[in-house]
């Protein structure tokens, strides 16, 4: 491997380590999900911004550029407020696990979304990944809100990925997370405000949590987002997915340490997450197989 791949690859590493480390952040600050997101956002686009004025990075998009944009950064404000809601009324473990499931919601939605024909492979797999996840549900079924509410983020998170795929490919990815972050915060700010939730005592934060939400909107989120873009265009799509599963893998382990015994489940729940981590993985493998054999 070239030096500079080396590079794109370990840093892909980290971020993935770092994505994982999000969920226990999620579960440490004491805020509930919407004040969560919204302080995420709202601290993320002053970190971007003053990224991009040391950078000196444009941010000035077509009109038509900017709709698309709003529209995602309205998918990643849900897609983050589910995703916090799940970690809330269940934990870390059991979200990260539901999260193996977007490789399956993928299979489904890419095809659709560009075109192309389902792959017999991928709803094999798509089968074996749905019996790991009914596996975990009988023996986590006290978690069930939880996992419900992380299978609409994991849908949503595809679907915003799915519509970034290409945007990604011909603008700036720090004016595009700039745009749908802003997008995404507008939203949970007319929310909070209907809500009447613009309180004094939503602005009386511990100085603890205020120590997660900066390390959580600079760190995991500011520089996540655009170092993974610019790591992602380096690597072949084939590595780049298999080192991505790694998520819930990192955020098991870190939660099992840090948060300590309200992460510990049950031997089937890590069987059944196994079970979908290992068929995600078979079906990265096998897709580069064929790809490699149809190109010759």
């Amino acid at each position: 491997m070239q030096s500079g791949n080396l590079k794109s690859y370990l840093n892909l590493h980290l971020i993935v380590f770092i994505w994982g480390f999000t969920a226990v952040l999620g579960d440490l600050i004491s805020i509930g999900e919407a004040p969560l997101v919204w302080y995420r956002m709202g601290l993320a686009i002053v970190f971007l911004l003053l990224f991009a004025g040391v950078a000196r990075v444009n941010l000035s998009l077509p009109p038509k550029a900017i709709g698309k944009l709003v529209l995602v950064g309205f998918l990643i404000a849900l897609h983050w407020l589910f995703f916090f809601k799940a970690i809330k009324v269940s934990n870390v473990s059991v979200t990260l696990a539901m999260f193996s499931m977007g490789a399956f919601f993928a299979a489904i939605l890419e095809p659709i979304f560009y075109k192309r024909k389902m792959l017999w492979y991928e709803v094999f797999f798509g089968l074996i990944i749905i019996a790991g996840l009914f596996t975990i549900m009988q023996v986590e079924i006290h978690f069930l809100a939880g996992i419900l509410y992380a299978l609409l983020s994991v849908f949503l998170g595809v679907m915003f990925t799915i519509f970034n795929g290409k945007l990604i490919q011909e603008y700036n990815p720090t004016a595009i997370a700039v745009y749908e972050f802003a997008a995404g915060f507008a939203m949970i700010s007319i929310y909070l405000a209907y809500e009447d939730l613009f309180q004094a005592s939503f602005f009386r934060l511990s100085a603890k949590d205020w120590t997660y939400l900066v390390l959580l909107a600079s760190v995991c989120t500011a520089y996540a987002f655009t170092a993974s873009v610019h790591v992602m265009r380096r690597l072949t799509p084939y590595t780049v997915m298999l080192t991505t599963n790694l998520e819930p893998v990192y955020g098991i382990i870190l939660a099992y340490f840090i948060i300590g015994d309200d992460e510990k489940m049950s031997l089937p729940f890590y069987i059944g997450s196994g079970v979908i981590l290992a068929t995600v993985i078979a079906n990265g493998v096998i897709k580069h197989y064929f790809e490699k054999v149809v190109s010759g």
